[in-house]
């Protein structure tokens, strides 16, 4: 078996995997390879399905796989999956920075302190006794919401696939957002929720709210988003994930004062790396096991 590992995963990983064939990095040799391992950076279309003639297995290490072409993985007989428990901690955790620094004014105090200021006049806020809406409730909204409901946050989700949730209130969509004074977005990209956040949407939303995305950038209307920041429709927009990536350079609120940006490192924790490390050997083993690689 060869193991064609696509993107960086812990440097540990290799030698963990010999165990199961020989392993590469070199990109050159995608033909020859029964397995490979991606994050984001690889993007696995048609071309570069057809390239990888040997192909039976190709593990995304994280939880979003659109981009993979999983149509074309199915009519080609290629067992396409990802890691879904291992991201979870790591992804809610930096949601959960971001929100925290908003209320905080961390970077407004961090970008005064280093000009010489001292400006206490603007005041913090605090996440005791608000509204979080999660859009998605799957493992990384739940670790949000417990997070949530540590801070003493009310807790109110929107999730077309789950009725009910011991983290959180389930509601329709405009009524999840209605009165929601954070709202955190944890969906896949999906048909279903391309361009989900849009103009029509955050009209419904009474309060202004800071909006966080570490789900996905096509889930949101940015040009809708940009406009909404300049008009005070929401206050803040803190995101990690855009719609290309890197972002191009006339996306509108990437100059906005009031938007907080990360490079999409939600998953880039030197922990979570090595739990995908352990969740991509799992994953061999079971489909060794079962005799379909």
């Amino acid at each position: 078996m060869l193991i064609l590992i696509s993107d960086a995963f812990d440097k540990s990983l290799p030698e963990k995997l010999s165990k199961f064939g020989e392993v590469t990095e070199d990109h050159s040799r995608l033909g020859e390879a029964d397995v490979v391992l991606i994050r984001s950076k690889t993007k696995a279309t048609k071309e570069y399905l057809d390239e990888a003639k040997n192909l039976k297995l190709i593990i995304r290490g994280g939880v979003g796989m659109d981009n993979i072409d999983r149509d074309y993985c199915k009519e080609k007989g290629i067992i396409a999956t990802n890691t879904p428990k291992s991201s979870a901690v790591a992804v809610a955790e930096l949601a959960f920075a971001l929100m925290l620094s908003t209320p905080n004014n961390i970077i407004y105090y961090d970008n005064t302190m280093k000009k010489g200021e001292w400006n206490k006049n603007k005041k913090r806020t605090e996440l005791n006794g608000k509204t979080l809406c999660l859009l998605g409730m799957g493992n990384i909204a739940r670790k949000v919401a417990e997070r949530a409901k540590a801070f003493g946050m009310k807790v109110v989700s929107y999730d077309k696939y789950v009725e009910k949730s011991d983290l959180a209130e389930m509601m329709s969509l405009e009524d999840a957002v209605k009165n929601a004074d954070y709202i955190s977005m944890h969906l896949p990209f999906t048909p279903e929720t391309d361009k989900m956040v849009n103009k029509d949407l955050i009209s419904k939303m009474t309060k202004k709210p800071v909006i966080i995305n570490t789900g996905r950038g096509k889930c949101i209307d940015e040009d809708a988003i940009a406009d909404a920041l300049e008009n005070g429709d929401i206050s803040w927009y803190c995101t990690d994930v855009y719609s290309s990536e890197p972002p191009k350079e006339d996306v509108r609120f990437l100059k906005l004062d009031n938007v907080t940006l990360t490079p999409h490192v939600g998953a880039n924790t030197v922990e979570n790396l090595l739990r995908i490390g352990d969740e991509v050997i799992e994953t061999i083993e079971k489909y060794q096991k079962e005799g379909k690689i």
